[in-house]
């Protein structure tokens, strides 16, 4: 998969990995060698991770069910990997959600539990892990953004600006880790065949279809570049050239052509 790349001896853990990218991050470190740690709140469906990895790759597959919202829970996960003496050095900071439709209509509760997820707890977890890595002297942090972290997405507004932190976070982060052995790779997706679409609530359209990457792809591209140490990755050669060419547009106008390629429409009072 990565030509001669091992992570024999080396250890991973994955959030958000009961479906979609987790999954295909979880496996493709286990078919490297990596003894992978997968961490969700869907019991049931790690349960299921664990045994296909063990019965594919041979290789010793834990879960723990964990719901990273919570900060003490975060606490607790390091707090327990910590006391069964286990040094992650590889952690891959996938867990989030989106959600589509008008910011002032959206349920504040499912928009705070969005922002405690995608923005809180990958700090605090980038945070729990990354002074025990400078300490042994290697360690990978990958960050899950997006490519609407580089434009206004209107339809996404809290969303987009949520990956946009994690964007300036670890680009921040990877900068003033230099010289310690430890790199923080921020990974920017486009639209990528997982549960996103429908846990946000937005229809797929003709622009998903057009530009729709597989997650297994998207996690071998990610996963390449984060081993490798570099700051970042955008997935896919349009939405490379288009995380580009936004840097010199507008931002009411890159607003616009968000919502159009979203089909986003205001929700006006009536």
């Amino acid at each position: 998969m990565f030509g001669k790349t091992s992570l024999e001896g080396k250890t991973a853990l994955v959030t958000g990995a009961s479906s979609g990218l987790g999954v295909d991050f979880a496996k493709q470190l286990a078919a490297m060698g990596a003894r992978v740690i997968v961490v969700a709140r869907r019991e049931q469906l790690l349960q299921q991770l664990s045994v296909d990895i063990q019965d594919e790759f041979g290789t010793p597959a834990e879960y723990r069910c964990c719901d990273l919202s919570d900060a003490g829970a975060r606490e607790a996960l390091a707090a327990d990997l910590a006391s069964a003496g286990i040094h992650i050095d590889i952690l891959i900071n996938n867990a989030g959600f989106g959600l589509f439709g008008d910011f002032r209509h959206t349920e504040w509760q499912r928009t705070d539990q969005m922002l405690q997820l995608d923005i809180v707890a990958l700090t605090h977890l980038a945070r729990l892990f990354v002074n025990p890595m400078v300490e042994n002297g290697y360690g990978r942090i990958m960050q899950i953004s997006s490519v609407g972290a580089f434009q206004p997405s209107p339809g996404y507004g809290a969303y987009s600006a949520a990956k946009a932190y994690v964007l300036s976070f670890s680009h921040a982060l990877h900068y003033e880790l230099k010289g310690t052995g430890v790199t923080s790779t921020v990974v920017c997706p486009g639209v990528t065949e997982t549960e996103f679409l429908r846990v946000s609530g937005q229809a797929r359209n003709r622009f998903h279809n057009a530009t729709m990457m597989s997650s297994r792809e998207v996690a071998r591209m990610a996963l390449k570049r984060t081993l490798k140490g570099r700051p970042e990755i955008v997935t896919g050669l349009i939405n490379a050239i288009n995380a580009f060419q936004v840097r010199f547009m507008p931002r009411q106008l890159l607003a616009r052509i968000a919502a159009m390629a979203m089909k986003y429409e205001a929700q006006n009072d009536s």
